[in-house]
């Protein structure tokens, strides 16, 4: 699918607000309303717009301590990773992961309640059937930059 500039547009707007008018959406490309929403319409029937959601911060919620972790298995093969990677799913603690080169196999991202929280948890992994060879954990002691919402057209230039 072909995206011109109004799409681009379209996009980034409503990757920062999900809750905008059609009209308003309409007035901050120049299009009238119907071609505007057709543009839209179009763009989530292409998958393009899988949906729309609040973004909640969980730190208002339930203080969490974040902890990074870097893995590598014992295995290298489909089988030992489809089983790590199940695992992950599979708690709700680990809120990110990705499978990366060089020498390490997962970074993943652990939101617990405390560390001791947190050392249970590979416990667990650890006498389990993770295949964990050794992990190294890393402590947040400070977010400097969070992820921002948001689509730009920079991205797909």
């Amino acid at each position: 699918m072909k995206l011109d500039r109004y799409d681009l547009k379209i996009l980034e707007i409503l990757s920062r607000d999900g809750r905008i008018t059609k009209s308003k959406l309409a007035e901050a490309i120049n299009l009238s309303v119907s071609p505007c929403w057709e543009r839209v319409r179009r763009l989530e029937k292409a998958g393009i717009i899988e949906g729309y959601s609040a973004r909640i911060n969980p730190e208002a919620l339930v203080k969490r301590t974040p902890v990074w972790v870097q893995i590598e298995l014992k295995q290298h093969n489909a089988e030992s990773f489809a089983r790590f990677e199940a695992l992950v799913h599979a708690t709700p603690e680990v809120t990110e992961c990705v499978a990366v080169g060089g020498g390490v196999d997962y970074l993943i991202k652990v939101e617990a309640d405390s560390i001791d929280a947190y050392q249970r948890l590979i416990d667990r992994w650890l006498t389990g059937d993770a295949g964990i060879e050794r992990y190294f954990t890393y402590i947040v002691t400070k977010t400097v930059k969070r992820p921002a919402p948001g689509f730009e057209p920079r991205d797909f230039a």
